[in-house]
């Protein structure tokens, strides 16, 4: 029995998709020609073709919205995200996604936008609890030795931020993967921060010395988990530094104030957490060279005073000798001079009158036979006159003794002079010596580069080279044209010859001359 003859008929028309589609355009057009539509502006796209599509948008729906190029060259207000507007256009379909939208021509500003008052509310009340100040911020390490990474690990953000510490520092990187947009994404990213934190140093997971929450540009609903309560507050309690880098350079986040650091795109994070390892040799480079610089000036200077001074001091004999001479010369004088000076002190004794009691000790002596008595006395008085000789020659002696102190003194100074200037002369050739350690292991290195990256490393694996009178030989075809060549291998050199010498090319005739046909 066949069920195709048994099925009930039916009376319904059957449409084409073309058909049903056609039908709801004209129905939805013929009653909504014209409309104003009130709303928030969500994400607005600028393509390269000048069309502008945004979305119009309320607590419970979305509407999608278009001007096209002409129009949008005429309207006087540009719609930006957040703003609430209202737009007057008209409503159509759009077949090839089976949606409708609105054909946007004029576009009034309404209002500053629901959800961005309500973003700059939560703002103000956080700021008023002190979680924006700038003495809560922290200042990012100079080298972090592990960097914690908040953000999606399947994004081309993460890929980004690698690849830049890649290139400027090679750094240890732990990633915490979250969601970073909707419902899940603020509690994720809030919970990151707190067990990054949370990490014990020393532990099996490194404790992250930085950190940064990262994602990729979006439209303010993508980005809203970033502007959380929950999220704002763990970044401000966070004890690690951290960087913000929420969407592109325009994009801002309440983040973005609770953080230490704000970075404009991830890229820039990466930037910012870590710097130039270039950069950083050609400074140690520099200071090395500034150190041995100032050493060998330092070594320079106090034995170029050395020997000033030494010149200045001369041999301590010499500082003597003028002192020896002249008192050689008075000592020759003195002599005489004391002589003549007892004479005249005899003669003014002896035509000087004599005491009476004087005079009567002198007679009483007399009479008792000691005739000898004036002698006695006046050679007493010539032994006390002698007395200043004894005072010059111990001058003399002192004088001899400070000469001797003064030598001491010097010798001493020049042994303390002489043993400080070998001290820096040994510091400085150990200097020079790991110096010269230091550039000889960097040539060994560029040597042992220069060797891997050369090509007679390659011949010694089994390769060679083939060289022609023009050049080297790369192909079949051209062996095949080259009447001989040389190979190169590993241990020298040999001739060599195509296997099949090259035809030569045959030399044409005139062409024969065409006959006559008559």
């Amino acid at each position: 029995m066949d069920l195709l003859e048994d099925a009930p008929g039916s009376n319904a028309h059957e449409f084409t998709v073309s058909e049903l589609s056609g039908a709801v355009k004209r129905s939805l057009e013929d009653q909504f020609g014209r409309v104003r539509v009130r709303g928030e502006v969500g994400r607005v796209s600028r393509p390269s073709s000048g069309h502008l599509y945004f979305d119009l948008k309320d607590d419970r729906a979305v509407l999608a919205a278009v001007t096209w190029k002409g129009q949008a060259a005429r309207l006087a207000q540009r719609p930006e995200e957040g703003m609430e507007v209202i737009a007057t256009g008209r409503m159509t379909t759009f077949p090839g996604q089976s949606k409708y939208q609105l054909i946007v021509d004029q576009i009034e500003p309404a209002g500053a936008g629901a959800l961005m008052a309500m973003l700059d509310r939560r703002r103000k009340a956080l700021a008023a609890e002190g979680l924006f100040d700038e003495a809560r911020k922290r200042p990012l390490p100079f080298l972090p030795r592990v960097i914690g990474v908040v953000t999606s690990p399947s994004g081309a953000v993460i890929r980004d931020i690698l690849h830049r510490l890649r290139d400027r520092f090679p750094t240890r990187v732990v990633i915490w993967p979250v969601a970073v947009q909707g419902e899940g994404c603020a509690p994720q990213v809030s919970a990151a921060i707190r067990g990054f934190n949370a990490l014990p140093a020393g532990g099996a997971i490194p404790r992250p010395d930085l950190i940064i929450v990262a994602r990729g540009g979006g439209s303010l609903e993508d980005l809203w988990g970033f502007n959380e309560e929950s999220v704002v507050r763990a970044a401000a309690d966070s004890a690690i530094p951290l960087i913000s880098a929420v969407g592109h350079e325009t994009d801002t986040t309440l983040i973005d104030f609770a953080s230490d650091r704000r970075a404009p795109t991830p890229t820039a994070a990466a930037e910012i957490a870590v710097p130039v390892r270039a950069d950083l040799a050609a400074r140690l480079a520099e200071a090395g060279a500034r150190m041995t610089r100032a050493s060998a000036l330092r070594i320079d200077g106090p034995r170029q005073r050395l020997r000033d001074l030494g010149r200045g001091l001369g041999r301590p004999a010499a500082l003597t000798e003028g002192a020896r001479q002249r008192l050689d010369l008075w000592g020759a004088r003195l002599e005489p001079a004391l002589r003549g000076l007892v004479r005249l002190s005899r003669q003014r004794l002896a035509s000087r009158p004599m005491p009476a009691a004087t005079l009567r000790q002198f007679t009483a002596a007399k009479r008792m036979g000691l005739g000898r008595v004036e002698t006695r006395f006046d050679l007493a008085r010539a032994r006390r006159l002698e007395r200043p000789r004894d005072r010059l020659k111990q001058l003399q002696e002192r004088l001899d003794s400070s000469i001797r102190r003064a030598g001491a003194t010097a010798r001493r100074a020049l042994a303390q002079q002489d043993q400080r200037l070998a001290d820096l002369t040994r510091r400085m050739e150990a200097a020079l010596l790991r110096g010269q350690r230091q550039r000889r292991d960097t040539l060994d290195r560029l040597d042992r580069m220069r060797q891997t990256l050369g090509y007679t490393e390659t011949l010694k694996r089994g390769f060679a080279v083939v060289h022609g009178p023009d050049g080297l030989v790369t192909s079949a075809e051209r062996a095949g044209v080259t009447p001989q060549f040389q190979i190169e291998f590993a241990d020298g050199r040999i001739e060599a010859r195509p296997a099949t010498a090259p035809d030569k090319p045959r030399r044409r005739g005139p062409p024969p001359e065409q006959q006559s046909l008559l």
